[in-house]
This record gives C-alpha cells, structure tokens and sequence, in this order.
C-alpha cells in the first residue's frame, strides 16, 4: 500500500519561496542607513567648516577696522565705536557662538568693505561665476572623458602618449600664468597675431538682444579657454586609468567573442563599468562650479565670485571670506553626496 505524499498548503508554499518583499525591503533599509550616513557625514563636514572659517581667517593679518578707515582721520575712540559696531570686541568665543548662530539661520552678516549683507553680494555674483567655470566644467569633464577613453582604448600608441603629455603639461601650469600667456597673446597681439579678445570683464556695455549674448561670449572666451585647458587632463588621466583596469577582463573577451564590434564592446560594456571613479571626478567639478576659479576670475577681471573673494582678502573683509568659504565648501560637500547617492545607479553593490 503506497503512501500518497501530503499535500503542500499555502503556508508550506510561503515558507519554500524565495522571500523576495524580505529581500527588497533589507536592501531598501540598507539603502537608507547608507543614504544616512552619507547625510550625517555631510553635517559634519559642514560643522567643521563653519569652525575652520571661523579660525582660520582670524590669523590673516591685519586690522579690519583700520582697513577701512585707512586715509582718513579718526581717532581711537571712533576706532574702538566701529570695533563695537562689528563686534570684534567681543572675545573669541563669543564671536564665534554668534557666528555659529548666525550662520545656521542663514545670516552671513554685512559686509565691512561694501556695508551690505553678504549673502546679497554673493547673489549678485553668482550668476557670472555659474556661466564662466559652468561653462569650463562642461567642456572639460566632456573632452575629457572622450580624449581619456581614446587613450586607454589605443594605450601605448602614438595618440595615447601625445594626448596624455599635452594632458600633464597643461595641468601643471599654473591657472593664473596660462591666463595671463593667452591674454598676451590673444588680447594685447604679439608679433603678427593681432588682439582679438578683450582683456577682462564681462561685457562692454550698451549691447542688447544677440548682440549682448555675443559679446558676453567673446568676453568669456579666453578665460573659459584658459580653465578647460588648464583641467581637462585630470578627467583624462581619471578616465584612462578606470578604463585600463577594465580591459582585461573577462566580460569582455565574451563580448568580442560574440562578434560585438570593438566600438560596441567599448561604449556598451567597457565605458560604463569604468565610469564610477569619473562619476566622483565629474561632480567634485560641479561643484567647483559656485567655487569658480579665483585666480582666474580675478586676472581676467571676471566680475564673479572669485573676484569678490579677491577683494575680501584684500581688506581683510571676515564676514565676507567667511561667507564666501561656506558656500565654497558646501557647494564641495553637496557634490559630494549626491556622487554618492547615485552611485547605486551604476553599481548596485554600493550601499548594499
């Protein structure tokens, strides 16, 4: 007499199946417990920069009060009435806990130089400082990963080491004197190149409509020239190297075996598994863009946020480098995070 086997009820049949809603709701958590470490990471960082700009601005020398009063006659009096004015009597950790407070409701102070609020005079500038190093940041991190896949593709030839040696020279020029060569050259003329820029600002007035945008990019020329020459090498060499590292792999040797073309099996299987590394790189220099380039800004007469720190450096002008510095750094720390965030977009083992 033979034994039927039981039969298997629906809760036998839950527990044999894959548990595929645990599944996705451990990898959800995991998700957001690295979502939230990277977040608490980035206030950290952030804390620690209104700590550093605090301090770390205050051992510039100089006297701001005396600064700003310098060719005119005051006595020590008026003097100790501005010190009071501006706080800068108080003692350190009193400044520093207003500054603290301050800054968390948003409230950078004024200005001493330019007696007006900082943050309106970073919004002033702002927009110059986005379509000048915006516009470089595309350019480069574009050139870049192209002239940088090439590379790799074709190592060893004749295009991988005159690319990768224009690449390092460029990038070991300093900004600053690679402006000034190109302004020489291309603005002021020397021997039968003749001046086709104009050698700073952002415009030359009184044009409107196309005319206006045209003359913005004739202006801007030059100093986008200069930082998209100045930093496409380390996209390249970023992009080189990630992709170096791939092209002995298995995947790929499947892929050619195939019969996928050698374009195919780059664009399609190569590139994307090389790009996390340049991921990093591409939004580090996104947010370069609020930084913008300071030296720059500031030998092409830019009139953006570079410029300005230029001139708060110059007095010394605290609130203002202060408030300069964070949107820096932030701007740094925020790119930062959201590399991180998207980064399981591309690699589903990241943050698992």
């Amino acid at each position: 007499m033979s034994t039927a086997d039981p039969p298997v009820t629906p809760a036998a049949a839950v527990k044999t199946a894959p548990d595929a809603r645990g599944a996705a709701g451990s990898s959800r958590r995991a998700y957001l417990t690295y979502v939230a470490g990277k977040l608490a990471g980035a206030a950290v960082s952030l804390f620690a920069i209104l700590v550093t700009s605090f301090f770390l601005f205050r051992i510039i020398p100089g006297d701001p009060v005396k600064t700003m009063t310098h060719g005119r006659k005051v006595d020590a009096e008026q003097l100790a009435a501005l010190r009071r004015h501006y706080g800068l009597d108080l003692p350190l950790w009193e400044q520093f806990t207003q500054y603290v407070g301050d800054a968390l409701t948003g409230n950078l102070g004024d200005s001493y130089q330019f007696n007006e609020p900082v943050l309106d005079l970073i919004r002033e500038r702002v927009p110059a400082t986005l379509l000048l190093t915006g516009t470089a940041v595309v350019l480069y991190s574009a050139l870049g990963l192209w002239l940088g896949t090439r590379a790799a593709w074709r190592h060893g030839g004749l295009g991988d080491k005159v690319n990768t040696s224009i690449a390092l020279t460029l990038w070991s020029v300093p900004h600053f004197w690679l402006g000034m060569l190109l302004i020489i050259v291309f603005s002021v003329g020397i021997g039968p190149i003749p001046g086709l820029f104009p050698t700073g600002g952002m415009e030359s007035g009184g044009e409107h409509g196309l005319a206006y945008v045209v003359d913005v990019i004739h202006h801007m020329f030059l100093p986008v020239l200069t930082l998209v020459a100045a930093c496409y090498a380390q996209t390249l060499l970023v992009m080189r190297s990630s992709l170096l590292d791939e092209m002995g792999s298995d995947y790929l040797t499947a892929a050619r075996a195939k019969g996928l073309r050698d374009d195919l099996v780059r664009r399609r299987h190569a590139v994307p598994n090389a790009m996390l590394p340049t991921i990093t790189l591409v939004f580090v220099n996104l947010g370069f863009i609020a930084a913008g380039s300071i030296l720059v800004e500031t030998v092409f007469s830019w009139p953006g946020l570079g410029g300005l720190f230029y001139q708060a450096l110059s007095v010394p002008d605290l609130p203002l480098i202060q408030g300069l510095f964070i949107v820096y750094a932030g701007s740094m720390i925020l790119a930062s995070v959201v590399a991180d965030l998207i980064y399981p977009l591309f690699d589903p083992r990241v943050g698992r």
